[in-house]
């Protein structure tokens, strides 16, 4: 049952059948209102290895990987897949048909849109804003139109940022805060403004990448060395 701040205890099913031990969570549901909310009783009964707030809402048809964070008054679709190890902040919406890796980092007042898929790593910061139709009408119907975002492994957007549906964003790419993406961004870059430039690269680790004469640059907290040939930046093997 749900303890403090909407954690759950295990139930042990070992000596009541499945099926069972859901009709009695029902009764218990209906004898003490309040105490099992509806959208919880399915985790319950599938005893899921994810924390989820009591006041988050989860769809049946939902697929929530293990030690995933779901907070506050999100709500989890059906039909969406969320990773390993991924933290959904505080009113963050999920979208059905979204795909997202493990340990994907969401914060508050996020809506991720059907069409979407982020890959391992991605961190999407507070208030940033996805699209999935380019030219919305609310008297036209684009139900089946919506264009994908791919958003590359380890790729970080800032807080407020804009990302204009059908442009991808690159691996390990950073996107300032408040920029609104207009075109795809290549692997490392870094994208600032309105509509957003590239004014640089970054490493994996999210440091300015300052390449020599040789196009060699080192990332100053790993020192991992990339090189730059023909506008692409790929890492040099060790």
């Amino acid at each position: 049952m749900p303890g403090e701040n909407g954690r759950f205890k295990t139930l042990k099913t070992t000596s009541c059948p499945k099926p069972m031990l859901f009709f009695i969570l029902l009764a218990f549901r209906d004898i003490y209102p309040g105490q099992i909310p509806v959208n919880h009783l399915l985790l319950i009964f599938m005893k899921k290895k994810f924390y989820a707030h009591s006041s988050a809402i989860i769809d049946e048809g939902a697929e929530i990987g293990e030690d995933v964070k779901i907070w506050h008054f999100s709500h989890i679709m059906p039909n969406c897949r969320i990773g390993d190890k991924c933290n959904i902040g505080q009113n963050v919406v999920i979208s059905p048909g979204v795909i997202l890796g493990s340990n994907v980092k969401i914060q508050n007042n996020v809506s991720v849109y059907e069409g979407v898929i982020c890959d391992d790593d991605v961190f999407l910061g507070p208030s940033m804003v996805f699209t999935n139709v380019i030219n919305p009408r609310s008297a036209v119907n684009r139900r089946g139109q919506y264009l994908n975002t791919h958003v590359g492994k380890g790729a970080s957007i800032g807080a407020n940022a804009t990302i204009i549906c059908g442009h991808d964003i690159g691996a390990y790419a950073m996107v300032g805060a408040g920029a609104v993406v207009t075109k795809t961004i290549p692997d490392y870059a870094l994208v600032v403004g309105n509509p957003a430039k590239q004014i640089g690269w970054v490493s994996e680790y999210g440091h300015r990448l300052h390449f020599d004469v040789r196009n060699i640059a080192i990332c100053p907290e790993t020192r991992q060395q990339y090189q730059l040939e023909n506008n692409i930046v790929k890492k040099i093997s060790k």
